[in-house]
């Protein structure tokens, strides 16, 4: 089982940034892939990044060259570094570590909401 605590969150004015942290604890050797997906009220769920354990990453259209995730191996624990925040980022955010071999090993923060205002 993996535990997953999520910080980083709150308000921010338009234009500003601020930083989501995942930290990860349990068995998380199965593990080989960590994203962050968010969810706007009355919208489906989105990803917007993703990390292998290879280091590869992808990007959502609409966070490419504002957003960056990451990872810290030692600290079990993933970031996404938000910049330039847009009114349409307001969302909570929930990280994601998973197997991509294996679909039983998913698991989901509890989510933190960032809201910008404009």
């Amino acid at each position: 089982q993996v535990q997953l605590v999520e910080s980083g969150g709150g308000l921010v004015q338009g234009g500003g940034s601020l930083t989501l942290s995942c930290a990860a604890s349990g068995s998380i050797f199965r593990i080989n892939a960590m994203a962050w997906y968010r969810q706007a009220p009355g919208k489906q769920r989105e990803l917007v990044a993703d990390i292998t354990s290879a280091g590869s990453t992808n990007y959502a259209d609409s966070v490419k060259g504002r957003f960056t995730i990451s990872r810290d191996n030692a600290k079990n624990t993933v970031y996404l570094q938000m910049n330039s925040l847009k009114p349409e980022d307001t969302a909570v955010y929930y990280c994601r570590w998973y197997s991509t071999f294996m679909s039983q090993y998913d698991y989901w923060g509890q989510g933190t909401q960032v809201t910008v205002s404009s």
